[in-house]
């Protein structure tokens, strides 16, 4: 027997959520087909277990660096304390509560794993090693995530290591770590686990955070290695081994060794696309995209959200693409959208290029959104960087030591802001505001009207204004 529904989105993480969600308000019948946990990797491996490990690290340092608390924060951190707290932010891996959201919103749900099988049909494998199919009367929808890469280093293959997932669900913190990856994800996890007792290495093949502005990933270096995190750049491994007791030896080039009792592999992710029949359609899994809709080219019905479209990896910047294009199949479906739409209009996803956020939660943080210089020059947007020190009254509320830094990169021609980059120490709540700065194209001179309060740290929008020259 073959079940119909308007829509059948392929993966119940954030992103496919959010499109089932749009479709269903639309006024479509929607079906999420998962194989997993109901809510993704965001819920249970990824955003909400890694921010859990790392928040009650930044809150002890934080009330250490104001007089009065400094005095009180005189213990190290719970190590037992902080993994219940990670337990409880994941829901102890149990997905009761997303299964009923998926019910209250009126989605049906399908266990199993799908593959596409003709223009608007899959098939559909359950845990029972049943099978049943699906057809779609208007679209098609994958929202199946990523996967970790995994570089090629001799012995990885035959050496016991982790995955992100494998750290952020850990059940113990071993004393030593070797971290193959500088990104955000190695980043952040190497800055949790030195907090929570590990010796830490982080190996990086260029250099730490190097999608970042240089200023900014410097304070980020300099806060780890005071947490006693030793970075290593500029090297790739040589070989990796297994230890007899299930740790790891890492060779570097000139024959260095670094032995560690858990080995964390984190160089970035994939596009998860295999296994869904996607050549069949003259698809590539691996060199898969999408228009402005989220639409495949080439293809009338089929559509791509969150981490496998090929854009940015972030899963609010997956459930933004999500909201669009299920209001854009909704559009589509009812006759009132035919073509491309205009940027910026609700059914293109233009800030995908020119606004994304993006946020590495260290202490202390990177926050950046927008362009960088060098994609602004590419774009053939004349820039103007505006650099300068966080060093308002409330950085000093903040932390009597705060350092901090921020980028302003401003069109010229039109005298609207293109791109920031804060670092510093609870940065990440300046960067909405930056956001919507660039989104709305706020003229330089409208921005002067926009008054920050005293004493917080957004008194940096202010001082950046009056470098410019306002």
């Amino acid at each position: 027997m073959e079940s119909e529904y308007d829509v059948i989105v392929i993966g119940a993480g954030a992103a496919g959520e959010n499109a089932a969600d749009r479709v269903v308000k639309g006024g479509l019948s929607a079906a999420l087909v998962e194989s997993d946990l109901v809510g993704g990797a965001c819920s249970y491996w990824a955003c909400e277990p890694s921010k859990a490990l790392l928040r009650p690290g930044s809150a002890l340092h934080a009330a250490r660096r104001v007089p009065g608390s400094r005095e009180a924060a005189t213990g190290d951190l719970d190590v037992d304390a902080v993994l219940k707290h990670r337990d409880d932010s994941v829901n102890n891996w149990d997905d009761q509560s997303q299964e009923d959201w998926v019910e209250s919103a009126g989605i049906a749900l399908v266990r199993g794993r799908a593959r596409l099988t003709g223009a608007k049909r899959l098939a559909v494998d359950d845990a029972n090693g049943n099978h049943f199919d699906l057809l779609a009367r208007h679209a098609v929808v994958l929202a199946t995530g990523s996967h970790p890469s995994t570089p090629k280093v001799p012995g990885l293959e035959r050496t016991p290591h982790w995955t992100t997932a494998d750290a952020t669900s850990t059940r113990e913190v071993p004393e030593s770590l070797v971290v193959i990856g500088a990104g955000v994800a190695g980043a952040e996890l190497a800055q949790a686990f030195a907090r929570l007792g590990s010796h830490v290495t982080v190996l990086a093949r260029g250099s730490l955070l190097s999608a970042f502005p240089e200023d900014g990933r410097d304070l980020v270096a300099a806060g780890l290695r005071a947490d006693g995190v030793e970075i290593i750049e500029g090297v790739s491994p040589e070989q990796v081994e297994p230890r007899d007791d299930g740790g790891a030896r890492v060779t570097l080039p000139g024959g260095r060794t670094i032995e560690a009792a858990k080995l964390l592999v984190a160089v970035g992710r994939r596009p998860a696309l295999d296994g869904l029949g996607l050549p069949a359609f003259g698809i590539e899994p691996a060199s898969l995209r999408v228009d402005d809709t989220g639409l495949v080219p080439g293809s009338s019905w089929l559509y791509a959200v969150g981490d496998c479209s090929g854009r940015a990896m972030l899963t609010h910047q997956g459930k933004y693409q999500a909201r669009i294009t299920g209001d854009a199949i909704v559009a589509r479906a009812k006759g009132e959208l035919d073509g491309a739409p205009s940027p910026w209009s609700r059914h293109a996803r233009t800030a995908d290029e020119l606004a994304v956020p993006r946020v590495v939660f260290t202490d202390p943080e990177l926050a950046m959104v927008g362009l960088s210089e060098e994609e602004a020059w590419e774009h053939g947007i004349r820039v103007r960087a505006v650099d300068l020190p966080i060093s308002v009254a409330g950085a000093w509320q903040l932390a009597e030591d705060y350092e901090g830094w921020a980028r302003f990169l401003v069109d010229e021609t039109r005298r609207t802001l293109v791109g920031a980059c804060f670092a510093g120490p609870d940065v990440a709540e300046l960067l909405q505001s930056a956001t919507i700065a660039i989104v709305g194209e706020v003229p330089l001179e409208r921005l002067w009207h926009a008054v920050p309060s005293f004493p917080t740290v957004s008194e940096i929008w202010l001082r950046f204004l009056e470098a410019y020259g306002l």
